[in-house]
């Protein structure tokens, strides 16, 4: 799909106001589907140490764990997270050149834990400035299976010290209550849709409440080219796919100490 000046000036605007964005249909359902066959082959083949270490176990997250840094080890994943359609959008909201950071696919499966509120840049730690994520749907995306949910009006406020998540509902350690007056509101999302948000908004995800149905995403996390520092764990890409080398972020982190990293969402 061919976003045209109008609306890119609209997907900026909300993203301006609200800290996202919804880019409806920027992918084909028949690239969403080469995409989940390309990791339902990658699952099949079994663990990528680094990557993806899937584990018989009754928890349904070891068994359909997140691939991480997927453009590292295939193709396919690389030209999604470079890709001329994402770059354009990217470009308008963050006012400058980008460059990629990260890439992630999830699979989460039915009954698997979701990740409570959160923001992204108290991971990527970027600096000066913040992270965008775009956030492909592979799937029907809903509430019953654990779609995201955003709190708009967060982008622009600091970060959060988090404090300790419900392990019985979130994988991850961390958990940014709603500021006070903010409310938290539900993206669905359909096949090939794209969801852009800054790294500053508290954002996460329930359980897949579902008995058969899969959440699956693509997850793309980039930086303006202004950027100078970044966390350990990212190493960052041009969108013409050359690496480009940015310094480490220094110190304990925003809150003085870090948990366990985890990664976002």
């Amino acid at each position: 799909m061919t976003v045209t000046d109008n609306e890119l000036d609209a997907h900026g605007q909300q993203f301006r106001e609200d800290g996202f964005t919804v880019v409806r249909g920027l992918f084909g359902y028949g690239e969403v589907d080469r995409l989940c066959a390309e990791f339902a082959a990658l699952h099949a083949a079994g663990p990528v140490p680094g990557h993806f270490e899937p584990s018989a176990s009754a928890d349904p997250l070891r068994r359909y764990p997140r691939v991480m840094q997927p453009h590292e080890i295939n193709g396919l994943a690389l030209r999604v997270l470079l890709d001329a359609r994402l770059r354009n959008i990217l470009e308008t909201l963050l006012g400058e050149e980008v460059l990629a950071a990260q890439s992630m696919f999830y699979f989460k499966p039915p009954g698997a834990r979701g990740q409570a509120l959160h923001q992204d840049n108290f991971y990527l730690r970027v600096e000066p400035g913040t992270c965008v994520a775009a956030w492909v749907a592979c799937d029907v995306i809903d509430r019953d299976n654990g779609g995201l949910e955003v709190v708009p009006g967060t982008h622009r406020m600091d970060l959060f010290c988090p404090e300790e998540a419900d392990a019985g509902l979130s994988f991850a350690r961390e958990y940014v209550p709603p500021p006070v007056g903010l409310e938290v509101v539900p993206v669905d999302m359909a096949p090939g849709d794209v969801l852009f948000f800054n790294g500053s908004l508290v954002h996460g995800s329930q359980p897949n409440g579902t008995a058969d149905r899969f959440r699956r995403s693509f997850i793309g996390h980039y930086v303006g080219r202004s950027t100078e520092r970044i966390g350990h764990y990212y190493r960052t890409l041009s969108m013409s796919g050359e690496q480009v080398p940015l310094a480490e972020s220094e110190g304990a982190g925003p809150c003085g100490t870090e948990f366990a990293r985890h990664g976002p969402h």
